[in-house]
């Protein structure tokens, strides 16, 4: 037996009656943490509520004034989550949340379309399909989509939507019934017994599902195809749009052209060029920097060479350093008996540490000196560098470093 969600697609309301309640647990995420919620399986009569299916999310509604958490499938019956319990018998009106449903519809109708367009166009089978939050995707049996073809498939595709052409389920009594009216049945197992229910768009395919989908092509509005990424084992995942979402894209294309015009101070046409003219300069600029860096590092390290002053530990901290600029530093000291404590990056979050010296002395104290920026670190030949955490925590190094020199003395 189909339920009414599958019946009718569209129903939005549906008074019906509680089977069964039983105390239930599931898991789900909150705020990215998993947790367990302690709540009552519902069954009905029937339902409106989609139970995941054939690739499609379930449902979200309410029972009554009930919120329904989930929506699972248990042979031929829908299970229902909710918090409350409902006593068996009552009588309830069930309402769907109508822009989830009719998402989920237009995004599935929409597989279904560019699956056999994909397929009896260019031979592409599909393997698998993803409904996504924001975009889906179609696995197809194929290692790559010329541009062309993609452009072509769209087209394609959008001008059945324009034809307006019907699609509707049709539910046979068992496999036999349907061989007879020559549906073709595809992977359904040897085994199966029961009802067999098949999708159909007229005139271009039979697909057995079990999903939710619009009454004509025509509900979709519009497909847009976003473009193709590498799929598993020489296939190729096709990402694409339908109904509603190309609308919310285009909407959210426009207000991020708006703030790049008003950024870049061009037209939308000028865009990509300004971008480029910004990306050489940025390039150039970083370039120079990177010169100027450099050219510090040396004179940092001639300045302390040539103080008469000097003493056993040198200790620098730049913020907008990097390894290249300590490293020169150490180099252009040279010498070993020059304790070089050096550090790059934010004062008070996190950055880079690098410590030099005789191999004996950074062997002892290297470990130290990240334990206490609270990083990690490794060394080799005199060098000791790695991660801090708590660059906040260098004065405490360097009064740790000249306490361990004084007592070396």
């Amino acid at each position: 037996m189909a339920l009414a969600c599958q019946r009718n697609s569209y129903l939005q309301e549906f008074t019906t009656k509680v089977k069964s309640c039983e105390p239930a647990e599931i898991k789900t995420v909150a705020n990215g943490k998993q947790q367990k919620l302690t709540g009552y399986d519902v069954i009905l009569e029937d339902t409106i509520l989609f139970p995941e299916g054939g690739g499609q999310p379930d449902d979200r509604g309410k029972i009554g004034n009930v919120d329904v958490l989930r929506i699972t499938r248990q042979g031929a019956e829908a299970v229902h989550f909710v918090l409350t319990p409902l006593d068996p018998g009552t009588e309830v009106c069930l309402k769907v949340d109508w822009t989830r449903r009719f998402d989920h519809m237009q995004q599935h109708s929409g597989q279904h379309l560019i699956s056999a367009v994909a397929e009896e166009k260019y031979g592409y089978k599909t393997g698998s399909w993803n409904l996504g939050e924001k975009t889906s995707f179609i696995e197809l049996d194929t290692p790559s989509i010329p541009q062309d073809r993609l452009a072509e498939l769209e087209r394609l595709v959008n001008e059945n939507i324009r034809d307006h052409i019907p699609m509707y389920p049709t539910l046979y009594d068992s496999k036999e019934v349907a061989e007879e009216q020559e549906v073709q049945l595809g992977d359904l197992p040897n085994d199966h017994v029961g009802p067999v229910r098949i999708v159909t768009i007229e005139g271009i395919e039979n697909n057995m599902c079990c999903g939710t989908h619009v009454s004509n092509l025509s509900h979709l509005q519009t497909v847009k195809l976003l473009g193709v990424e590498k799929g598993k084992q020489s296939k190729t995942n096709l990402m694409f749009l339908v109904g509603n979402r190309v609308l919310k894209y285009l909407g959210k294309c426009c207000e991020n052209e708006k703030h790049l015009t008003g950024l870049l101070k061009g037209s939308p046409d000028e865009h990509k060029e300004l971008v480029e003219k910004m990306q050489k300069s940025l390039k150039v600029a970083q370039k120079s920097c990177t010169t100027l860096l450099r050219d510090l590092a040396v004179l940092e390290a001639q300045c302390f060479k040539s103080n008469p002053e000097k003493d056993g530990l040198f200790t620098l901290h730049r913020k907008e350093g990097d390894f290249a600029f300590m490293s020169i530093i150490v180099n252009e000291i040279n010498d070993e008996r020059i304790l070089k404590f050096l550090t790059i990056g934010d004062e008070k979050t996190s950055g880079m540490f690098l410590l030099s010296g005789s191999e004996e002395v950074v062997s002892d104290v290297g470990p130290k000196v990240a334990e206490m920026l609270e990083g990690k670190g490794a060394g080799k030949n005199g060098r000791y560098q790695g991660k801090a955490n708590k660059l906040q925590n260098r004065p405490k190094v360097e009064a740790m470093l000249k306490d361990y020199l004084a007592t070396r003395k």
